[in-house]
């Protein structure tokens, strides 16, 4: 019998179906998991245009034609570049989906010169801290008016 086979990161457009079931899924998680619920509406980049190439890049990870998760950068002006909306699905956690986006996220602002990747979060995300954390990031002040992060990272690019 043959292992299943590895889940595919693919770089898509964030408003491709697949995508958009990604974010669907991530914006109702944030909703249950926020006190106060969440709005992407209030984001300032609600439909994820910005991660479009040449400003920045959205990737979904499939097993076989199932969306398991996503994640996406928007430049600022080739300074530096945040990264947004990583999500992975429930059932998918603890494969290493979201170290292998933030990989993809690296390699694709490398190629596009960004020197400087930020994000934000929230503390009722602690997985997400995290995962920060063990992949070298470092927390920094705020960079952002959104409403919900309330811990902020930034990592160089070598």
């Amino acid at each position: 019998m043959t292992a299943p086979a590895a889940p595919v990161i693919r770089r898509t457009d964030p408003r491709a179906p697949k995508a958009r079931a990604c974010l669907k899924a991530y914006y109702a998680e944030l909703d249950a998991r926020f006190g106060g619920g969440f709005d992407v509406s209030l984001s300032r980049d609600p439909e994820a245009v910005d991660m479009i190439s040449p400003r920045g890049a959205f990737f979904v990870a499939l097993d076989g034609a199932a969306p398991l998760g996503c994640a996406g950068f928007k430049g600022h002006d080739g300074a530096w570049a945040e990264v947004k909306r990583l999500w992975v699905a429930p059932a998918a956690r603890g494969r290493g989906l979201a170290t292998a986006l933030m990989a993809e996220i690296e390699t694709a602002a490398r190629a596009m010169a960004i020197p400087l990747l930020r994000l934000d979060t929230n503390s009722a995300l602690p997985e997400a801290a995290a995962l920060y954390d063990r992949l070298g990031w470092t927390r920094i002040d705020r960079f952002n008016d959104d409403p919900y992060p309330d811990l902020f990272f930034e990592k160089a690019l070598p």
